[in-house]
């Protein structure tokens, strides 16, 4: 299973490391610059706004079938049919409970035509990740990376056409930026469909109410798992922009609730494109994790290498985004760089907590545990808000930002000690030791990176020296092993 893992993993992260970070750093990027920071703010509160309702959209569905074909392939046929008319009736009460919803929290005529076209993206991306789920619960990992880019390959030329391309007098905004996502995603789920469709038997539409139920009840842990964690991933922003003032003198002083969520998009994007990585691992390891413990496997040396193989870069990552955020930020957009800089700093260090959760959390799911996994979801979505009460109308973006770094540290943690006591793992003080050693010493490179012939115009030269080192430490610290990989390729 290692040889399969570490396979798959090369071939999907080439993937998506080419196509995804074109589409965050040379498009998304690229609409926040055109359209502003308060207008991209409100699109983004209203995206993650249009997450939080998304458990009815999904019920866990995803995560309870990819589990479920993995361990039984044959149930792909049988329950093929009746899941899809499941899911397009859980799309219509998606979408009014959405509409309702942004109406009693006072969202006027403007942002609630922009709410429908994200959550219609919603349900259209909850569809192909359901879609994915049966390729990936099948094993078929090759076709289902290509799948989890094909999106990005139909928007990034169309919005290209908007931003670079001046063929048309339109100029790019948000509306247009959101229907080419609809166009995108609507493309990917028909192409999805028809191939999870040559995997089948028989497929007809049909409402089949007892297994619905049936599928409900089984899902509902699931569901409120996707629930609970969705909560405390996008609260955040929902909060920024309804709790801070929205007036003329808010916006010209740059505390508004809609300038103060576009900093935050600023700073979480590279978050985002980092947590694409992880996901991708997750990807991975959730049927690979379902189909070794349905045969009583060892699964502790695939969660030792795959742990590894994603704090290594995440460490590097997080360090030397602190130590660089302005230079970064200042790349990357034209306005609030100063703003935005420590809020970057703190998020990117989210980063570590996240790449743990994906792994041990992907575990834990895959072994059934969601009893534990429920209550520490509610726990963190307890603190994030809580936290964010308190922050946000003192520290604004940067508040909501040291939120969830809190937030993300303490369940990593939670979820570390929980695997550890289920699975009975030995607490591996060696790497313990070896990753407070190459922290240490990433730390050390990026000090002596950043103050050593420092030039601010040629700072990415020092960045790039600074990436080299902290890889050829972790070969040096023994953290990544390439005589292990090779072994794992060898025999499996």
């Amino acid at each position: 299973m290692q040889k399969k893992f570490i396979t798959n993993l090369a071939i999907v992260l080439f993937l998506n490391l080419l196509i995804k970070p074109i589409w965050i750093f040379g498009i998304d990027r690229a609409v926040q610059n055109e359209v502003g920071a308060a207008d991209y703010g409100e699109y983004f509160a209203l995206f993650n706004f249009s997450f939080l309702l998304n458990i009815i959209l999904d019920f866990g569905i995803t995560n309870f079938n990819n589990k479920n074909i993995a361990q039984n392939n044959h149930l792909l046929t049988k329950h093929f049919s009746s899941l899809v008319a499941l899911k397009l009736g859980l799309a219509v009460i998606y979408i009014i409970a959405t509409l309702v919803c942004g109406l009693v929290i006072g969202y006027d005529i403007r942002l609630t035509k922009l709410l429908m076209v994200c959550g219609f993206n919603q349900f259209l991306l909850t569809f192909i990740l359901y879609l994915r789920s049966n390729l990936a619960g099948l094993h078929l990992f090759k076709t289902d990376s290509l799948i989890s880019v094909l999106d990005r390959l139909i928007m990034i030329p169309v919005c290209s056409i908007f931003l670079f391309g001046h063929v048309t007098s339109h100029k790019m905004d948000i509306m247009t930026y959101v229907y080419t996502q609809t166009i995108a995603y609507f493309v990917t789920a028909v192409i999805t469909f028809l191939i999870v469709m040559t995997k089948t038997h028989t497929f007809k539409i049909t409402w089949n109410r007892p297994f619905s139920i049936m599928i409900l009840k089984k899902s509902i842990p699931f569901a409120i798992l996707v629930l609970l964690m969705t909560f405390y991933n996008r609260i955040d922003t929902v909060m920024l922009e309804r709790m801070l003032p929205a007036t003329e003198e808010a916006n010209q002083f740059g505390f508004s609730g809609a300038i103060q969520t576009g900093i935050y998009a600023q700073a979480y994007r590279l978050l985002d494109a980092t947590n694409m990585i992880a996901f991708l691992f997750a990807g991975l390891l959730l049927p690979i994790f379902s189909r070794m413990l349905k045969y009583k496997e060892s699964v502790e040396q695939l969660v030792k290498l795959s742990f590894t193989l994603l704090i290594t870069p995440a460490i590097v990552i997080a360090i030397g985004c602190t130590f660089y955020r302005n230079e970064l930020m200042g790349m990357l957009y034209h306005e609030h760089i100063d703003q935005s800089a420590p809020v970057f700093s703190l998020l990117m260090g989210c980063f570590m907590a996240v790449s743990t959760t994906y792994i041990f959390g992907t575990l834990l799911t895959a072994n059934g545990n969601l009893k534990e996994l429920n209550i520490l979801a509610a726990s963190a979505m307890l603190l994030n808000i809580t936290l964010n009460l308190f922050l946000i109308p003192h520290l604004y973006a940067f508040g909501s930002a040291a939120a969830a770094l809190i937030t993300q540290f303490s369940m990593a943690i939670a979820q570390v000690i929980i695997a550890q006591r289920k699975f009975k793992f030995r607490i591996n003080y060696r790497l313990l030791l070896t990753l407070f050693i190459f922290s240490s010493g990433v730390v050390i490179i990026n000090f002596l990176t950043k103050s050593f012939h420092y030039n601010p115009g040629k700072w990415f030269v020092n960045f790039g020296v600074m990436v080299i080192l902290s890889i050829l430490w972790a070969f040096f610290t023994r953290l990544i092993s390439i005589k292990s990989m090779f072994r794992a390729l060898k025999y499996g």
